[in-house]
């Protein structure tokens, strides 16, 4: 049996079908929205869907972004995934400005009008790795995953991005990793094969 998981409930993730994955591959998965069970977590999951700042609040309000930060600071590896991936860092700015939980440094910023293709981003597409990363093992260059985004992540430090894709005219980053803080700006749990390899990566991984 894999190590345990707690998914995080903000009020607005894709929980069942992330939870059915993180099943599927053998973890046994908690859901919670109690601050108190995130700080006792040994491995985190944070998915998100809809907008940075209802997202946000949906954190707030019951403490679980302090509760995250608590675990964090522990080592507790931490994925976020889609907007969960886009909280990790500092500010957003869907429907006004929004301070994220800042555990990497970066903003949050929706697709140019010009960037010649249809936003929101949705579909599959492919990732680009930039450096290694055991998110990574065992998935080929190029292979595709399913996206749907408006806004996508603009980290301030090179050394976090791990993969980029590539979208009409311009290139964003959609996986980061900085230690034990991992993202991803896809949907694992709709990228079938591809998917379920990085969420096995991720539960399996060990800082040791």
């Amino acid at each position: 049996m894999l190590p345990p998981v707690v998914l995080i409930d903000a009020g607005s993730g894709n929980l069942h079908s992330v939870r059915k994955a993180l099943t599927y591959i053998g973890a046994p998965v908690t859901v919670t929205k109690d601050p108190d069970v995130v700080r006792r977590a040994s491995r985190l999951v944070l998915p998100g869907v809809g907008a940075f700042g209802d997202f946000m609040r949906g954190l707030r309000a019951p403490g679980l972004d302090q509760a995250v930060h608590e675990a964090v600071a522990r080592g507790v590896p931490l994925l976020g995934i889609c907007v969960g991936m886009q909280a990790l860092f500092d500010v957003g700015y869907e429907m006004g400005t929004h301070q994220g939980l800042g555990l990497l440094r970066g903003e949050v910023v929706r697709f140019p009008d010009d960037v010649g293709e249809k936003v929101p981003h949705t579909g599959w597409n492919q990732i680009h790795p930039v450096r290694p990363s055991p998110l990574l093992d065992g998935i080929p260059p190029g292979a595709y995953v399913y996206f749907n985004h408006s806004y996508y992540c603009r980290p301030y430090e090179n050394e976090v991005v791990v993969a980029r894709t590539d979208f009409g005219r311009m290139e964003y980053t959609s996986v980061v990793q900085k230690g034990h803080i991992f993202g991803v700006q896809f949907h694992p749990e709709k990228s079938q094969r591809i998917g379920l390899r990085l969420l096995r990566n991720f539960v399996t991984w060990s800082p040791d």
